[in-house]
């Protein structure tokens, strides 16, 4: 009986607290949002994001091993070199949201993870992965849409060989502690032509091809593109810091 007298107390004290207040009494002008221009479907970015990639050059990125970037650019479109390795900015991030497009090149004879592979790296360590799903089997851990050997995709989103294929990510970095503990993992998702298939996975660590994931700390990193040996072509490159 005591509980519910309390219950009945309280309810009345608030309502009479609401019944006081104004509706400006919740509201709040400042700071007043940045306004930003959209992205518009002729490929145009939004007007407070970094263009990485305009199908002009590669200056905005280097190799991983050193000195410019080793690719080629060829009508509009930046494409893999097999052999001369992986790509990276030249500009550091963290929390992100990346638009990057990709074209497989022409199946041939390959199949499985030798078709049209490559990766997309957050922070040059978690890899979203890039590959042609255009009836080709292989592990679902390690097929496009995939966290690389970590979380499969929701749907098979790739539409065709040689069609280009759009990924929109959204990355909360992981954080780390001044002892280097992991003090919040990593969250990523991913959209791809349209259609979300990660929905605010919390990865567990990197993304390696042998073994299980862990964390090492890090800050702000290069977003890296990956060299696995066939001519995969990106295009329409542009990233916002979070």
């Amino acid at each position: 009986m005591k509980k519910i007298t309390f219950f009945i107390a309280t309810l009345l004290f608030t309502s009479s607290i609401y019944a006081q207040m104004k509706p400006e009494s919740t509201e709040w002008h400042y700071p007043k949002p940045e306004k930003v221009t959209p992205a518009t479907v002729n490929g145009n970015a939004p007007s407070d994001a970094i263009i990485l990639f305009d199908g002009k050059d590669l200056s905005k990125w280097a190799s991983a091993k050193g000195g410019d970037a080793p690719w080629k650019v060829v009508n509009g479109e930046m494409t893999v070199v097999p052999g001369t390795g992986d790509i990276c900015t030249r500009e550091f991030f963290g929390d992100c949201q990346l638009h990057i497009e990709f074209k497989s090149p022409a199946p041939e004879n390959h199949s499985g993870q030798n078709r049209g592979n490559s990766g997309v790296f957050l922070q040059s360590t978690y890899e979203v992965q890039v590959l042609d799903a255009d009836n080709n089997e292989t592990y679902v851990n390690g097929m496009v849409g995939s966290i690389y050997k970590q979380k499969a995709p929701s749907v098979n989103a790739y539409t065709k060989n040689g069609e280009w294929q759009v990924y929109d990510i959204y990355w909360k970095a992981p954080v780390f502690g001044t002892d280097g503990e992991l003090e919040s993992p990593a969250m990523i998702t991913v959209v791809l032509n349209g259609i979300l298939v990660q929905n605010n996975f919390i990865l567990k660590g990197d993304t390696p091809y042998i073994g299980f994931p862990k964390y090492t700390p890090h800050g702000r990193l290069p977003l890296k593109l990956q060299d696995h040996g066939t001519g995969v072509a990106f295009r329409n490159i542009w990233i916002r810091n979070l």
